[in-house]
This record gives structure tokens, sequence and C-alpha cells, in this order.
């Protein structure tokens, strides 16, 4: 019994580090950190990097690049899952703003662009 409890523990564990391994990723980059402190973009509730303001050729460029990834990722997880990659993408969205950390932006349910503070984001209501 305690055995099938720990694999279900670990699974769930991996499940979420796999979710979020993009985004690590894309951390890495320079011009996506910069973008990131700066304001530029932020996470949404659909799973995908937004531009908050108006967009620059280069930023778009990286964002639209980001965005392909995790799309990628996302279809890929989606069909391990059995789930719609918009299902799928929904709840990536949910984890990624949870892990926006203070002075981050994203996207709130009623579509403004909100700054994380030491509290918790505002979220979804349909997210895990």
């Amino acid at each position: 019994m305690m055995h099938k409890t720990a694999l279900g523990g670990f699974a769930a564990l991996a499940a979420i580090s796999v979710l979020v391994a993009p985004a690590v990723a894309q951390q890495r980059d320079p011009a996506y950190a910069a973008a990131r402190a700066a304001g530029q973009v932020g996470e949404q509730p659909d799973g995908y990097l937004g531009i908050v303001g108006a967009p620059t050729p280069a930023l778009q460029r990286l964002v639209d690049d980001i965005n392909i990834k995790r799309r990628a990722t996302y279809a890929e997880r989606a069909k391990e899952k059995k789930q719609t990659l918009e299902a799928y993408a929904f709840t990536a969205g949910c984890t990624l703003i949870d892990r926006t950390e203070p002075g981050e932006k994203y996207r709130a349910p009623d579509g403004s662009w909100e700054t994380r503070t030491a509290a918790a984001p505002t979220k979804d209501s349909r997210c895990p």
C-alpha cells in the first residue's frame, strides 16, 4: 500500500515538473528573462506567454518562438494524457501563473494584466 502511495506521489511530481519544464528552459534565455523582469511579457491562463502593452518586432518574435515551443510540448503531453490540447494548456497556464514571482506580470481572469505581489495570484476559478 505504501509503495503505491509513493509511486502516486512521484507520478504527480513528475507530471508537474514536465508541465513547467518549457518555462524553466525559457528562463535561461537572457532576452526572455529581461522581458519578463521588465514586465513586457506575462503568463496567461491559456498556457501561453502574452505581450503586455505594445509589441515590438523583436518581442513578438520572442513570444512567438516560446509559444510555438510550448504548444508542441502541450500537444505531446496532452496526447499522452488523453486530454485536449486546450485542456492541457489551461492546466499549464494555471501552474505557470502560480509560479510567477513578485513583480512579474500575469493575466487575471477578467483579462487585465496584474503584477504579482507576495500574495497568491488571482486565477480562474476552474484552475486546479
